[in-house]
């Protein structure tokens, strides 16, 4: 079966909906950044430099310095499927990853969407 088409898009061409969808909500730019860096271990300037690159989500993944280890508290569901649910190591990091952006777009709090 051949890789989902998501894996190959690019991280850069989906960013600026996840920044748009929060900001619709009043949340910043630089939450989306914290959020993104929390759950891939990314600095800012390796994040932005991921940006530029226009580095497919397959790679964005591939390289996290540092994937949190607390990834797997995320559950609920995202595109009508549970995250916890999904098999695909790749596909479940993207929807954790929807999912973390569609709760700080929701106004949860930063701390309960970090699981701190």
């Amino acid at each position: 079966m051949p890789p989902h088409r998501l894996f190959k898009m690019s991280f850069a061409s989906v960013y600026p909906l996840y920044v748009a969808k929060a900001q619709k909500k009043g949340r910043t730019r630089d939450e989306v950044d914290d959020v993104i860096r929390w759950l891939t271990g990314y600095d800012q300037q390796s994040l932005q430099a991921q940006i530029e690159a226009k580095t497919d989500f397959e790679g964005f993944f591939a390289q996290a310095p540092q994937p949190n280890p607390l990834r797997d508290k995320v559950t609920g569901v995202i595109c009508g499927v549970r995250v916890e649910s999904i098999e695909d190591p790749l596909m479940r990091e993207i929807r954790i990853l929807d999912k973390l952006v569609d709760e700080l777009a929701r106004g949860r709090p930063m701390e309960k969407i970090l699981r701190r």
